[in-house]
């Protein structure tokens, strides 16, 4: 940075913030991995502030933890902390907000981050808020430039949860979960920019949100090429299928697959690969209903490559999703060369193109329409090739990490040129 203002070449110290970075499944783990990565081949100098479970980063990128209660872990979601664990004020406030049925995440990492970052200030030319969006959020943003990531709209798991809960105390339960949100749509609408990954999810959150669609911005995530690629040694299963399934969520439409896998093995020997782990819920209680155990493999944990030899193996991905601001595993199927059997639930249409040509598409919550469409697929070997081939085209054309990471730093550029942040930088001594 120069001193008479931001210099537009400038490399830049970004504080980045994500309250959840899975490392292998999540798009918000994905997202924050690949996004610093690719930020830090630009030259920049990222730290990433996260909470539990912490990212897998690049070693050029810093990881600063900000440990939260970790309420909701992997291994004993809903647990109620020990009164020895509380530390600080934030951490009375996460467990305030999980004793009255809220997801406390949000609000109590926002906090923590502007006890962090505020005495920090120049340290940093930008803050980057990876869709936390708690009130803390604005009280960085008063004293750093801060820009932040919306995926989609949370109102839109809010409304699949609610209208998939079968008795009124369960409604009940999720309206208090996802209390969240109205803080989410306050803190968006206060901010002066915000990073959306769709077409879609900007339409989606200026109605649902009420955020202005002039402070949005559209920047696609990416997939990395060299690594999401066809495999010639590795042969596809016949009749394989492969899906990801972060969390047996109502958006991720995992259920109507597994209730398409059942009709689909009265007629024929079909396997499939979930990249994720097996959770008490409904999508358990389908497989050992129809009895599809013997059929189906959760695969979690492992590297990258793995995942894209797994892609290899079957003859299609499907991404049964009644909801999607994006989806990186379509792009990702997609970019292996994998044919992609997906919705049309939000922004799949967009990201996966026509049908017949890029992708065998059905409409979001139809299993009979779901079923068809896999049917079609596995029945027309050469309908598979061209669209695999087809698929890939596409996604090497429109998103890889290098070309998000570019747009984002344009996005950067601007805020930081903002004359209440240009304001900002000559307080904190950055320029």
């Amino acid at each position: 940075m120069s001193s008479a203002g931001p210099d537009p070449d400038a490399p830049l110290k970004i504080a980045y913030l994500t309250y959840r970075g899975k490392p292998h499944v999540g798009g918000q783990g994905v997202y924050t991995r690949h996004l610093t990565k690719a930020l830090s081949d630009l030259g920049h100098t990222i730290e990433v502030l996260g909470g539990q479970p912490y990212p897998v980063l690049d070693d050029r990128v810093e990881l600063t933890k900000l440990p939260s209660l970790d309420t909701f872990n992997e291994h004993y979601p809903g647990r109620l902390p020990g009164f020895w664990e509380i530390r600080n004020r934030e951490d009375i406030l996460e467990l305030a907000q999980f004793l009255s049925g809220t997801f406390p995440e949000p609000l109590a990492f926002s906090a923590r981050a502007a006890r962090n970052l505020i005495p920090r200030a120049g340290e940093f030319d930008l803050v980057h808020d990876n869709q936390c969006l708690g009130y803390g959020i604005l009280k960085i943003e008063e004293q750093i430039p801060t820009i932040v990531t919306l995926h989609h709209p949370i109102t839109k798991d809010r409304e699949l949860e609610m209208s998939h809960a079968k008795t009124r105390l369960k409604r009940y339960s999720v309206g208090r979960w996802y209390s969240f949100v109205k803080m989410q749509g306050k803190v968006a609408s206060k901010l002066p920019r915000i990073v959306v990954v769709s077409q879609n999810s900007i339409n989606d959150i200026h109605k649902d949100m009420g955020v202005s669609i002039d402070r949005m911005r559209l920047v696609p995530v990416g997939v990395d090429p060299e690594l999401f690629k066809p495999l010639d040694h590795v042969t596809r299963k016949p009749g394989h299928l492969i899906t990801t399934a972060s969390a047996d969520v109502a958006l991720k439409g995992l259920p109507y697959l597994l209730e398409a896998m059942a009709k689909l093995r009265t007629e024929r020997d079909v396997t499939l690969t979930i990249i994720g782990k097996p959770r008490p819920g409904n999508s358990m209680d389908l497989i050992k209903s129809y009895n599809l155990e013997p059929h189906i493999e959760f695969v979690s944990g492992v590297p990258d490559e793995r995942i894209v030899e797994l892609y290899a193996e079957a003859e299609m991905a499907v991404v049964p999703s009644l909801y999607e601001g994006f989806s990186l595993p379509a792009i990702e199927a997609m970019c292996s060369g994998t044919p992609l059997v997906a919705t049309d639930g939000g922004a799949l249409p967009e990201v996966t193109g026509a049908d017949g040509e890029t992708v065998l598409q059905c409409p979001a919550g139809d299993v009979d329409a779901l079923t068809a469409a896999i049917a079609r697929g596995l029945d027309n070997p050469e309908l598979r090739a061209r669209i695999g081939t087809a698929g890939r085209q596409r996604v090497l054309e429109r998103w890889t990490w290098k070309r998000c990471a570019e747009m984002t730093v344009d996005q950067y550029r601007e805020v930081l040129a903002m004359p209440a942040n240009v304001a900002k930088l000559k307080r904190n001594g950055r320029i």
